[in-house]
């Protein structure tokens, strides 16, 4: 799709990648809504700040209320609560699985028929590497994911035939609060909103954004023993 002259919702675009993203559509010319449950803390100039949970129902339609006119909706907001699967706390399972999966899918059932009555568009799920590889400490932050790639998967499949575009984006670490505790190497989220947008003007079902990610990806075909070859 066209990014000049779009209009696009943001959701958790008051920081991290989700502002980088906002700030990128803005550039190449689009109307950008930026959502965050506290809009004062949304800081870019020429955004149009909105008050958005996506885990509260009422906030989700608000939102869809008021950015009628939008073609182009970005799911991005998301929590890493750092749970273990076996020995965690299930409530923040439970908060990761509602944030990423259930949120995410709020949101698209509340913005297609608006993207659908606009005349098509896309949508965009910010997803993972770890959509397709999980280790113990990021458990259910990876379990979400993964669900979340398969509900992209299958909006996929289901909306073409209504002109809305699912496309999912893949990216290993970036250098945002959330990966503050990390050493391994990190994507400037900058040039990672770069490439996820030049994705949505190619139209693009897909986009692997980083070296890892395509690593993963690659390694997806060889199974267990490519993606966990620590195990015995």
């Amino acid at each position: 799709m066209k990014i000049a002259g779009s209009t696009a919702l943001v959701t958790g675009a008051n920081r991290g990648f989700g502002r980088h993203l906002a700030a990128e559509l803005l550039a190449r010319g689009a109307t950008v809504y930026a959502g965050a449950r506290n809009p004062d803390s949304v800081d870019l100039p020429g955004v149009t700040p909105v008050k958005l949970d996506i885990t509260d129902p009422a906030s989700v339609a608000a939102a869809a209320k008021l950015a009628g006119d939008v073609n182009l909706l970005i799911n991005n907001a998301g929590i890493d609560t750092g749970t273990d699967l076996l020995e965690g706390d299930l409530d923040l399972v439970r908060l990761e699985l509602e944030t990423h999966y259930l949120g995410t899918l709020s949101m698209v059932r509340a913005f297609t028929p608006i993207i659908t009555g606009n005349g098509g568009g896309t949508i965009l799920n910010v997803l993972s590497v770890l959509s397709w590889v999980n280790f113990p400490h990021l458990g259910a932050y990876g379990a979400a994911k993964s669900a979340e790639w398969a509900m992209t998967n299958a909006l996929r499949l289901q909306l073409a035939e209504r002109g809305v575009r699912v496309a999912g984006l893949h990216v290993g670490y970036m250098d945002t609060d959330m990966t503050a505790g990390v050493t391994a190497p990190k994507s400037d989220p900058a040039v990672i909103a770069r490439i996820g947008v030049d994705g949505i003007e190619a139209d693009a079902y897909e986009i692997v954004t980083d070296e890892t990610s395509r690593q993963v990806q690659a390694g997806l075909a060889g199974g267990v023993a490519a993606l966990y070859p620590q195990l015995p």
